[in-house]
């Protein structure tokens, strides 16, 4: 245990100062002043707030299965190369899950009953960031080689996690994604305030020092010049793991959603991060100088907030169709160590804009001429079957030069080498996979979002490594590597 008494005379959590709004909505930085090192006194004093719990919960809230009591006390004691190897024990992506995951394993930390939780997620980035600085992170290659060949569609956190491991098992291993860059939603779908694209940058320098191979602009399943086809690839690899994300966006089924200036959120937050990679993007949706509403009180309805204020935003609200969470965790309904339905700030939320809750959207106004030029909405009604309808007589419009759709994802893409492979679909439209995270077509896998559905960076690791673990299974006849989950494990929820 790090502290005996550190969760009695620490109280309270600390954080690393933000940098003030004025100063950060000049640049696209992360937000912080400074990442905390394991040095630092406050860091030492968090890390000793941790129990070290005889049931962890902690350990439930993080579908990896992170050894947090473990690199708590380290991290107290000061023993980072520990420290980072108990860490990379469960999680091939620390600098990720730290800087872009929600923690779930902080709103299931048992100090949290009566205190304020463990800051985990500041003591795993502090812990990667020192590793790191110290030349503690390595590549790991294999001490031989399999013979076998799998591909990898896909470079996101799950793409990503399913290649280091299978790599580092000695499989030869090509990593296929159809942009110009490795990294999925992780390098085009993240802010770079939220995620700078040289932590990416510098954890792929470990894989290719591994022997992990990455294929860009290909697009497997497509029908143009430098594409290929899901036999071609069958034909080529041993083993096909699909790890191409849930990329369609749910639809606002709304009179003028097709209008000019109507666009999903993905769309906008991509054609920025290739901007600040130093990409021309023709005709560039910006938020510069426009009155701008974002449909969706999410994550991603908050990057596109903090992106839309670094462009010069006149105006900015965030619509929520449903009420307002309370400031605090109501036990009776999500009692802990559920993931609690609490009012958020993020960074975003702090740096400006309005949000707006009953607010279901009745229509998008034009200007006669094919281009939006406001929002109808109308205060939300719930009705007895649950269902959350418009209450007529409400109705008001907002002032809208941009609309961003933020509504989260219904599924993966269906045609391509989903098409090309005839693998079965379940009925929320994901890729279906048995308890092997095989599909119904035999060494074809699937991991991450496309089978599970939109989720989590921390749990697009998870199922990474665990299908991972599968694939080499197969391939071998046994396996050394780590499972944390089942297709079937989902999070703890009321």
């Amino acid at each position: 245990m790090a502290d005996p008494r550190g969760f009695l005379t620490v109280r309270e959590r600390e954080l690393p100062a933000r940098r003030p709004v004025p100063v950060r909505l000049q640049d696209w930085k992360e937000v912080y002043e400074a990442r905390q090192s394991g040095r630092d006194p406050m860091l030492k004093a968090q890390a000793g707030r941790c129990m070290d719990c005889g049931i962890p919960f902690c350990h439930q809230g993080c579908p990896l299965g992170n050894l947090i009591p473990e690199w708590n006390d380290l991290t107290y004691r000061g023993d980072m190369a520990d420290a980072i190897e108990r860490l990379h024990a469960t999680n091939n992506f620390p600098e990720f899950t730290g800087r872009a995951c929600p923690a779930p394993c902080e709103t299931s930390c048992v100090l949290g009953i009566n205190q304020p939780a463990v800051t985990i997620k500041n003591v795993e980035v502090s812990i990667i960031d020192d590793a790191f600085e110290a030349g503690l992170v390595q590549p790991q290659q294999p001490t031989r080689l399999t013979g076998k060949t799998v591909a990898v569609i896909g470079s996101g956190p799950a793409g990503l996690a399913v290649a280091q491991q299978l790599t580092r098992a000695g499989h030869t291993t090509a990593v296929y994604e159809r942009d110009d860059r490795i990294g999925g939603l992780l390098r085009y779908g993240i802010p770079e305030f939220k995620l700078e694209k040289q932590h990416i940058d510098r954890r792929l320098e470990q894989m290719r020092a591994e022997g992990t191979r990455f294929r860009t602009g290909v697009d497997v399943g497509g029908e143009g010049p430098g594409s290929l086809t899901g036999q071609q690839l069958r034909a080529r690899y041993d083993a096909v793991v699909l790890a191409t994300g849930a990329m369609v966006p749910r639809p606002l089924p709304v009179p003028g959603a097709d209008l000019n200036g109507v666009h999903f959120a993905m769309e906008y937050l991509v054609q920025a991060n290739r901007v600040l990679e130093g990409d021309a993007v023709p005709d560039q949706i910006t938020a510069e100088g426009k009155h701008v509403i974002i449909i969706g009180g999410g994550d991603t309805g908050a990057d596109c907030l903090g992106t839309a204020l670094r462009q010069g935003a006149k105006s900015v609200t965030t619509l929520a169709i449903g009420k307002r969470p309370p400031n605090e965790r109501n036990g009776e309904t999500h009692p802990w160590p559920t993931v609690p339905f609490v009012f958020e700030v993020s960074s975003a939320h702090e740096e400006g804009g309005e949000r707006s809750y009953l607010a279901s959207t009745v229509r998008i106004v034009d200007d006669e001429t094919g281009h939006v030029t406001g929002l109808e909405v109308a205060e939300t009604k719930y009705l007895p079957d649950g269902r959350r309808v418009p209450t007529e007589g409400t109705e008001k419009v907002i002032p809208a030069d941009l609309v961003l759709i933020a509504m989260g994802f219904s599924g993966p893409e269906q045609h391509g080498i989903v098409e090309q492979l005839g693998l079965d679909i379940d009925r929320r439209g994901n890729i279906v996979r048995d308890d092997e995270w095989m599909t119904s077509v035999p060494g074809v896998f699937v991991a991450g979002d496309a089978g599970r559905g939109q989720s989590l960076i921390v749990w697009a690791i998870a199922e990474g490594r665990a299908a991972a673990a599968s694939v080499d299974r197969w391939l071998m006849g046994a396996t050394d590597l780590p499972a944390p989950v089942e297709p079937t494990t989902q999070a703890l929820s009321a």
